[in-house]
């Protein structure tokens, strides 16, 4: 049993000393960063400890949008081939982008192969797009033959 708490106890110690060790700079590597280069420090230094990773150095990269990219729109995973206010979109199937950037369906309405149409009423479009009723049914609440 003693063994067992010596051998936690060396493990925590070592652990203890190897983020130690991590966190502090090396001989060659300054402690304060001097980005602008005037000599000045007093908006470089952080206020807590002055240390930064290399992760947060990075300046962010921008995100990639259609507008500057339009091939991100057809890459797999994107929402849709065409580009509409900065955005991938699928003008067939958007409600806001309805057969042509910024063509926006009506409340009640869906968009079906760039068309709005009402599915609650639509004999076409009955309750989703191209689900036709049968002849001579009629489309209510978006369902055929509903009385």
């Amino acid at each position: 049993m003693k063994a067992l708490l010596i051998f936690i106890l060396f493990a925590l110690l070592m652990a203890l000393a190897i983020t130690n060790l991590s966190a502090t700079p090396s001989g060659d590597e300054p402690l304060f960063v001097d980005n602008d280069g005037d000599g000045d420090r007093s908006q470089a230094e952080p206020t807590s400890v002055g240390i930064m990773s290399r992760f947060l150095a990075q300046k962010p990269r921008g995100t990639m949008t259609c507008n500057k990219y339009p091939r991100v729109c057809r890459a797999a995973g994107s929402p849709g081939p065409d580009c509409c206010q900065r955005k991938c979109v699928n003008v067939m199937w958007d409600r806001f982008n309805c057969g042509k950037c910024g063509k926006k369906c009506k409340y009640s309405e869906i968009c079906c192969k760039g068309k709005c149409v009402n599915p609650m009423s639509n004999r076409l479009h009955c309750g989703d797009c191209y689900n036709r009723c049968t002849k001579g049914s009629k489309c209510l609440y978006g369902m055929c033959s509903y009385a």
